[in-house]
């Protein structure tokens, strides 16, 4: 009789060793879910950049750059309508200007708080053929923001039945500025592993004329006189130039 108590008791106490290690287990692996759980939280992508309410956006855009007036929002190249352009044009502004003795600019800015790698600006050189212009090889610029510092913008030729219109622009995501599809790909992927969900913009300028080389000192004057007549947040949003103050 005493055996057999004896085998029960140690029985039991294996029993409750095997339980106490599970539970053990168990406690280890609820601990590292949950620091992995948090890990991921904390690494997960934040959108840290407020949204701009439309009528807030149209005012940061100066009626009056340099000599240029604004007359009208007509006679724009539009990037082409689907369900993502409504989705990622909640800022959209265009505008042509006019100036005595410079030719007319024809300008777009489209500006979004997030840019999360399923939706991003679209590039010129989709609208443009979406509109039945043919275009000639983009090709990189580094333009003066009439602040003392640069941009990295790209340049084309568009032609079309009417007209040939020569195209200056850049895009900003977070603080970058990509010049073709892949590099602001890589900008968005850069800033997710920041921890950051960036923002983006696209801002255009173009004009009609017979050459490229008659085209791009008007651009390059509007572009720099742009950032010169826009206040600090405008500045901020379109170009990434931030206040020295």
């Amino acid at each position: 009789m005493t055996a057999e108590i004896q085998t029960k008791t140690n029985a039991t106490d294996e029993t409750s060793e095997k339980t106490s290690l599970v539970n053990r287990r168990h406690l280890i692996m609820g601990g590292a879910f949950c620091v992995a759980a948090g890990v991921a939280y904390v690494r997960t992508p934040q959108v840290i950049f407020p949204v701009v309410k439309k009528e807030n956006f149209e005012k940061l855009i100066p009626e009056t750059i340099g000599s240029w007036q604004f007359k009208t929002s007509s006679g724009v190249i539009l990037p082409p309508p689907d369900a993502l352009s409504d989705r990622l044009y909640d800022n959209l502004v265009t505008r042509v200007y006019s100036a005595p003795e410079d030719p007319a600019i024809m300008f777009l800015t489209a500006y979004s708080n997030t840019q999360d790698g399923v939706l991003q600006v679209h590039r010129p050189e989709i609208c443009y053929p979406a509109g039945g212009y043919s275009l000639t090889p983009t090709r990189p610029m580094a333009i003066e923001n009439g602040l003392g510092g640069n941009i990295s913008a790209n340049v084309f030729t568009a032609t079309g039945r009417d007209r040939t219109e020569h195209v200056l622009y850049w895009t900003r995501i977070g603080n970058q500025f990509p010049l073709t599809w892949a590099e602001q790909r890589l900008a968005v992927i850069r800033a997710n592993l920041d921890g950051v969900i960036p923002d983006g913009v696209l801002v255009r300028a173009s004009l009609i004329a017979p050459t490229i080389d008659e085209a791009m000192p008007h651009l390059l004057k509007f572009a720099a006189q742009l950032n010169q007549s826009m206040n600090d947040q405008g500045r901020s949003l379109l170009s990434g130039i931030k206040s020295k103050a």
